[in-house]
This record gives C-alpha cells, sequence and structure tokens, in this order.
C-alpha cells in the first residue's frame, strides 16, 4: 500500500485482507463478534492457546502437582524462559533482561541503579509530556531519597539542550502514549552518552508492535510491559532491561529473595545474584507468567519486522481515510504522518473527544480517550483487519454527522477512560 492510499470501498478493504499474509493470524485470537478492537495498545486480546494453556498449568501442574510444580514443571526457570523470547523481539540477549513485577516498580528499580551508576548527578531528566507512572515514580523515588535527586520535566524539543551535567538519567517513553508519536532512539542515546548520563527507554507501545534494537541504539537500560502488544492478558508481567556492560556495577534499591544469589539457601544476608538477576524480587506469578509466555511466543511466531509492515499500512489507511471522508468534521490528526516517526496508533483531536468515544464504543468500535481531547486508534497488526479500518471510519463519519455523540448518555464519566 502506498503513501496516500485508502480504499474507495468496503469490497476493496475486504480484497486488502485476502491478500494479507498475516489474516490467518488474527483466528488466534478470541475476539467478540461484531467489534472492532483497536485498543490493543492498552490491553491485547486473549489468543485461544492462551486459555487452554493456563487451564492446562491450573489442574495437570498446581492442580494435580502442586508445590511440586516447581521443579517438576519447571515453574522456577519460567521467568528466565519468557525473558529468553522478549529478548529477540527487542534487540537484546537474553541474559539483559528481567522478567518481573510491572513497568512501574521495574522504573524504580532502574532509576535507582542509574543514579547509583552515576554518582555525584542527581537529576532525572524526562518530557512534560510522559507517561504519568515513569513520573510519578520519578518524583517518589527523589522524595524517598532526599539528597538533592530531583525530576527535571523539559519539552520535547528541549530534551537535547537539557542534558547537563547533573543529569544521571534521561527517562524517556520511545512511543508517545498520547499521540504516537516516536523518538529517535539512536539520535537521542547517543546524545545522552555524550552528556556522560544514561537512557532508560520505557517500551510500553513498542515492543511487540515495532522492531527495537536496543543493542545496536547502544541502550543502557529499558522496561516494558506485558499486557499491550504483548498479549500477556491484564496486569501481566513487566520486563527489565539492562546492558551487559553496566551488570558489574548493577544495584538495585529492591532487594528480594528471588533476587539472591542462592534463594534457597535462606541466608539472613543479602548477596545479589549475577547480572539482572538481581532485579528479581519476590515469587514468579506463574498464571500470568504462563498467559505472557503464549502470547509472546505468537507475536515471536509472526516475526516484528513483518508485524510493523502491517502497522504501517494499516495506521497509513486510517490516516488517509480520515482526511477523506471526515475532513468536515473538526477532527485533527495528532500523530506524525511520516511513518517513520510514529507507533502504531493513531490519535485524533477534538474538542468532544471523551463523548465521541463513547459513542463509538456503542456502536462497536473500541478504542480509547485520553485527557484533556484525545481519540487514540491502536492498530495492533496481529489481528486488526484493513475492513475494520474501514469500519471504524464508517462509524466515526456517522456518529459525526449524525451528531450522535450529543446524546447524554455519552456524556457521563467513566472510571476507565
Amino acid at each position: 500500500m502506498s503513501d496516500g492510499y485508502a480504499p474507495s470501498s468496503r469490497s476493496e478493504a475486504v480484497q486488502l485482507d485476502a491478500d494479507d499474509p498475516l489474516l490467518e493470524f488474527r483466528d488466534r485470537f478470541i475476539l467478540p463478534e461484531g467489534i472492532v478492537y483497536l485498543d490493543g495498545n492498552s490491553l491485547g486480546p486473549p489468543m485461544h492457546g492462551t486459555i487452554a494453556r493456563v487451564n492446562e498449568v491450573l489442574e495437570g501442574e498446581w492442580g494435580a502437582h502442586l508445590v511440586e510444580s516447581w521443579t517438576r514443571h519447571d515453574w522456577i526457570d519460567l521467568p528466565e524462559r519468557v525473558a529468553d523470547a522478549i529478548a529477540g523481539l527487542i534487540g537484546a540477549g537474553a541474559d539483559e533482561i528481567a522478567v518481573a513485577d510491572s513497568t512501574s516498580v521495574n522504573i524504580f528499580k532502574l532509576l535507582g541503579a542509574a543514579l547509583r551508576l552515576r554518582p555525584g548527578r542527581r537529576t532525572i531528566l524526562s518530557e512534560k509530556g510522559n507517561f504519568g507512572t515513569d513520573l510519578y515514580i520519578a518524583q517518589g523515588l527523589a522524595n524517598l531519597l532526599g539528597n538533592g535527586t530531583t525530576l527535571r520535566m523539559v519539552g520535547r524539543s528541549e530534551i537535547a539542550s537539557a542534558l547537563d551535567d547533573t543529569v544521571a538519567v534521561l527517562m524517556l517513553t520511545h512511543v508517545d502514549f498520547r499521540t504516537g508519536e516516536r523518538h529517535d532512539m539512536q539520535e537521542l542515546t547517543a546524545a545522552v552518552h555524550g552528556a556522560g548520563a544514561l537512557v532508560l527507554w520505557d517500551l510500553a507501545h513498542s515492543a511487540g508492535a515495532m522492531p527495537v534494537d536496543l543493542t545496536g541504539n547502544e541502550a543502557d537500560l529499558a522496561v516494558g510491559c506485558g499486557y499491550k502488544y504483548l498479549n500477556g492478558g491484564p496486569g501481566a508481567p513487566a520486563f527489565a532491561f539492562v546492558a551487559r556492560r553496566h551488570h558489574p556495577r548493577l544495584n538495585s534499591p529492591l532487594w528480594g529473595w528471588m533476587g539472591h544469589d542462592a534463594p534457597f539457601e535462606f541466608d539472613s544476608a543479602y548477596r545479589p545474584a549475577g547480572g539482572v538477576g538481581r532485579l528479581r524480587v519476590g515469587t514468579p506469578p506463574i498464571l500470568s507468567l504462563v498467559a505472557l509466555e503464549c502470547g509472546v511466543a505468537g507475536v515471536s511466531e509472526i516475526g516484528v519486522e513483518r508485524l510493523r509492515a502491517k502497522s504501517v499500512a494499516l495506521t497509513e489507511c486510517f490516516i488517509n481515510l480520515v482526511e477523506r471522508d471526515c475532513r468536515e468534521y473538526d477532527l485533527e490528526i495528532v500523530t506524525p504522518r511520516e511513518s517513520h516517526l510514529r507507533g502504531s496508533q493513531v490519535s485524533l483531536r477534538h474538542p468532544d473527544g471523551y463523548p465521541i468515544m463513547q459513542a463509538l464504543r456503542a456502536a462497536g468500535v473500541i478504542g480509547d480517550f485520553r485527557v484533556p481531547d484525545l481519540l487514540r486508534f491502536g492498530f495492533a497488526p496481529a489481528y486488526v483487519r484493513f475492513v475494520d479500518v474501514w469500519d471504524s471510519v464508517s462509524a466515526l463519519r456517522e456518529i459525526m454527522g449524525s451528531e450522535r455523540w450529543k446524546d447524554a448518555a455519552f456524556q457521563k464519566p467513566s472510571k476507565v477512560t
């Protein structure tokens, strides 16, 4: 599909799907009938194989062998197996990935480690529009340390110029969660290193949707979640990356028994495990890890290069259809039109974005809303079709033209947007 292309009819979109080599993978996902699901950038759907595997663990492992399953079914090494699979998706070595905890907890651990790796520097640098939890964790850590550590937030265009000799670590989300705009990882990492600092990349909206090369870009630290494009289920375990060159001096601020060099010695004194093993803290959540293992395996089978190619085509198609068919409706496309500058989502700005999204959901098009005025649509290429793109824009055009979004039922705020 070339830039500027948009199908002229629904049947043309159906034909695009018929020619799509990834279409066969859609049937592996559990998707409700009559729903266009464009929110996999928030929570990926389950796979049929995931349900079967989790049930197998519940009944045939936990239910049959109880605590013996830790060795009999090799539960104890499950985090390492999942780490190995994730490493292949983000350009890292298996020994550089720890799968544990949540994204937020891993950010805490890695920011604490980064400050130790750059003694004398007390500034955590980030951008003003970064995801809330990243900023809150940095604020909380600074408050806890109470030694002059501060979080400095600047505009996106000011990041490079803000890299002075007080900065210990730059913390950025690779793909902006609101707009889908993508940072240049190679360029910014080089600038950070030129200033003598470290960089921590949040890959929540990258991993599983596009190629990421942490090693090739000489990244220092990274985190990512398992429940978006990796389809690991709600609250799935996250992962943390530490480049091998930093392992000898890696010091996590959270010490737990699973991060001990010999957990089952139950020594009263902490002795850190080697490398990223010390980032593990508590007992691995086996059911969640099993689901994540299935999700990562599905993404790995397709391959991130093929996923990215389709992602670009889907987002291009959506942008072009919105520009062509919804031009009279005060909808601003805030996601970059240049494919190399965007992730796998498209965001539209409208002052009444919230009720518009509620009307879309009522019509069977599931996206989400981000304050103050953004309608956000995620295009997970493993299961989203071109006909889904067509149907979502058709529904948007109908809702805007009829002004159905003005219905009182769509105005009531929800706890989850």
